[in-house]
């Protein structure tokens, strides 16, 4: 096995959407409407204006594990002065390569990222399989989390 990693571009878009549609079935989303259209078109969009980046592990040629960081900004606060923030998303990892220090790497390139951009802080609503990942790397649980949906 030789992983290698490379930023994603929008060559590797259909590939990355199927692997993103993988990772939310297998953490229990119910699908009840087509989301390639919306996917293809957030990621075309915020990869131009260079509010998302992702990086990709393959094998071969073969995409086996996905990052994704969102750049977004709130006014600041103590906890992030520069109110820039980066929303983690798409960390998924095919599960024949799991336990292989994949995910720790595209964590580390993704936070490397948010980190060139300015964010002052990195955050992620973590699935059950992520949260020894996240809490292993440095994070720290916000117990405060809620979401109200439109």
């Amino acid at each position: 096995m030789s992983i290698a990693y490379r930023r994603l571009d929008e060559r590797d878009l259909d590939s990355f959407m199927g692997l993103r549609i993988r990772q939310l079935r297998e953490e229990g989303a119910t699908e009840d409407v087509d989301l390639r259209p919306a996917l293809l078109d957030y990621y075309i969009r915020h990869m131009k204006d260079g509010t998302f980046v992702s990086w990709l592990a393959v094998d071969d040629d073969r995409i086996v594990g996905t990052s994704g960081v969102s750049f977004v900004g709130k006014p600041p606060y103590f906890g992030c002065p520069s109110g820039r923030m980066g929303l983690l998303s798409s960390m998924y990892t095919d599960p024949r390569y799991r336990r292989r220090g994949i995910a720790t790497e595209l964590l580390r390139k993704a936070v490397d990222e948010a980190r060139a951009y300015g964010c002052g802080t990195v955050q992620i609503t973590a699935s059950d399989m992520g949260v020894k990942l996240y809490d292993a790397f440095g994070f720290v649980h916000n117990g405060n989390f809620m979401q109200y949906r439109l």
